[in-house]
């Protein structure tokens, strides 16, 4: 494990929980007290604070990166000269052009990469993702990902040199890899409109942003992110498609909500800024972050010698689509996304929106009314003429 902070003791605990034969034998930290505590806490056998020592340790078969944005370049570097598997947290880099090295040179290393993006291994979400590939919501149209909470735990996330960005790097990995996994992961983003400022935080980077981001089968994902949020740890995510519509809230109002005075409680969940009042709890938060599914999928991947569900490559199209974010916030245009490597379907466009009705005409819209009767509204082919019919 490269880092023993907040996202570095998260994994650690799903890693030792879940499939009860993975263990943490090494420990880089930065700060020799950080890394005797996490090894004392883990049951290490290894602390370092050199991060060349941890990797190559003879008994580290992968590297899980959890440092600093600006340190996963060299972690992936070390990664590849030592032929290590690696596993990197989001995003994976401050930008396209990191990401898009680290890409290149894992694959030229010849070495499994993961990309930990925990949000596409919610239990909601992949429940959801195979409706919507089982055609449950017909074509898709729209997804929209909402992340919003006060702000990171760690000092580094403020600095924009280190963090690369704001809260749209921050969460906005999250919630551009969730539309991309409704949409279609094979279909390319293809420009971004953004709206951004920084509101409230005393920092340089942006702390609330939105965007929409269209893809070239018409589609569009949105995205909803703030550091100035109060309440908590707001997850929500919706999908619509032709035929159907989905909405999934994973975290703050979940159905589990509790009253205290604040006698006898102590942390209640991630991002949660009070320990008393109302408060919403989450029943098994390694789980419902996704976690155990994301550490699965990896695992059983090298195991079996496939790629993950998510790769290097997936990091780099979500830094590419968050580099177009960042120029459109300052533009006020809408921003092309620069892939150079694009592995996906090519020379899509917008399907027909035309229904066959009958010879003559579209159908628009069928409905029943409260009183029983069906109506159809409809659009004459040639003339253009809409009008209704009551059955």
């Amino acid at each position: 494990m490269l880092g023993s902070g907040f996202i570095g003791r998260f994994y650690a605990e799903s890693l030792h929980g879940q499939r009860s034969r993975d263990r943490i034998v090494s420990i880089y930290s930065r700060r020799e007290e950080s890394a005797k505590k996490f090894a004392s806490d883990y049951g290490c056998t290894h602390w370092t604070i050199e991060m060349e020592e941890a990797v190559a340790h003879p008994d580290v078969d992968v590297v899980c990166i959890s440092l600093p944005n600006n340190l996963h370049e060299a972690a992936v570097r070390l990664c590849c000269k030592h032929k290590k598997a690696v596993i990197s947290t989001k995003p994976l880099g401050r930008n396209a052009v990191e990401a898009k090295r680290m890409l290149e040179a894992v694959e030229k290393a010849g070495i499994f990469n993961g990309y930990l993006e925990d949000l596409v291994y919610t239990p909601k979400f992949l429940k959801a993702l195979d409706s919507v590939k089982n055609g449950a919501l017909g074509r898709i149209l729209w997804s929209k990902s909402r992340e919003t909470h006060p702000g990171p735990h760690s000092d580094w996330f403020w600095d924009l040199e280190q963090a690369g960005g704001g809260c749209i790097l921050d969460l906005g990995c999250h919630c551009v890899e969730i539309a991309r996994g409704f949409i279609g992961k094979d279909i390319k983003p293809v420009e971004v409109m953004c709206w951004a400022d920084t509101q409230v935080k005393p920092i340089e980077a942006e702390d609330h942003a939105i965007g929409l981001v269209k893809y070239e089968n018409g589609a569009i994902g949105q995205f909803e992110v703030s550091w100035t949020f109060r309440g908590g740890l707001d997850l929500r995510d919706e999908v619509m498609g032709t035929e159907g519509t989905i909405w999934i809230n994973n975290f703050l109002r979940t159905g589990f909500e509790m009253f205290t005075t604040g006698k006898g409680a102590g942390y209640v969940s991630e991002k949660a800024e009070s320990n008393s009042g109302w408060l919403f709890p989450v029943g098994d938060e390694l789980n419902d972050l996704g976690y155990n599914h994301m550490f699965n999928d990896m695992f059983n991947a090298i195991e079996k010698g496939i790629e993950p569900k998510e790769t290097f490559y997936d990091g780099y199209v979500v830094n590419a689509v968050l580099d177009a974010s960042y120029k459109s916030a300052k533009t006020k245009l809408w921003e092309p996304v620069q892939l150079d490597i694009w592995r996906g379907q090519t020379g899509l466009s917008k399907p027909s929106n035309l229904v066959e009705y009958d010879a003559e005409h579209y159908l628009i819209k069928e409905e029943t009314t409260h009183y029983g009767a069906k109506k159809l509204i409809i659009k004459n082919k040639k003339s253009g003429i809409i009008s209704e019919r009551v059955l």
